[in-house]
């Protein structure tokens, strides 16, 4: 993923304690974290919370980024981390690394809806693009988390993998049952989008 600041971020005055550099650091990257917070938590205060904790942790722990990977990738594993440490607040057994029986056959949806029908309009209109984020916070955290780095936030699998600690395979595999499961969500209620449009013409 390319880095969005121009110029760049200089990890070297970050290092050095430079703090206007740090604080465009957070005007830079801070818009891209709260949305994955927000959809990751589902609430906006909680959300907030973990941009700020995000960011706090990011000043902490500057030394250990060794540049390996894009500073934008740094914090969005630091911010997943925090969002799931919230989520764990709720519920004590989410957990990022926890493992999913991929070794298992993948599921099959109960239903597959042709949406090529729908207008591009009726995908991208305001109910369907809630539909839409009201059908990721369904999923399971260790699914959404990947889903949203790499089909939301644009990750490469190989970023995704470093920002989540895990590996490309099972990035790959976590990927793809959020989005058979994603589809299966979907599918009726555009099952129902496609009934009420052919109703209207008959």
């Amino acid at each position: 993923m390319n880095e969005t600041s121009t110029p760049p971020i200089s990890l070297e005055a970050l290092r050095a304690g430079d703090r206007q550099e740090f604080a465009r650091l957070v005007d830079v990257y801070s818009p891209l974290i709260y949305r994955l917070a927000l959809k990751m938590v589902g609430d906006e205060q909680d959300a907030e919370d973990v941009l700020q904790n995000t960011f706090l942790q990011a000043f902490r722990h500057l030394n250990e980024f060794e540049g390996r990977s894009h500073l934008s990738t740094w914090l969005y594993r630091i911010a997943a981390n925090e969002a799931l440490m919230l989520l764990r607040k709720r519920r004590p057994e989410t957990s990022l690394t926890d493992s999913l029986p991929e070794e298992e056959p993948l599921e099959e949806p109960a239903e597959f809806t042709d949406w090529c029908c729908l207008p591009e309009e009726e995908l991208l209109s305001a109910e369907g693009r809630a539909r839409l984020d009201e059908s990721i916070r369904l999923l399971p955290e260790t699914l959404r988390v990947v889903f949203l780095l790499r089909d939301i936030e644009g990750l490469s699998i190989q970023e995704t993998s470093q920002a989540l600690g895990l590996s490309e395979t099972a990035v790959k595999t976590r990927l793809l049952r959020a989005r058979l499961k994603l589809r299966d969500l979907l599918s009726a209620y555009y099952s129902e989008r496609l009934t009420i449009k052919d109703e209207s013409h008959d």
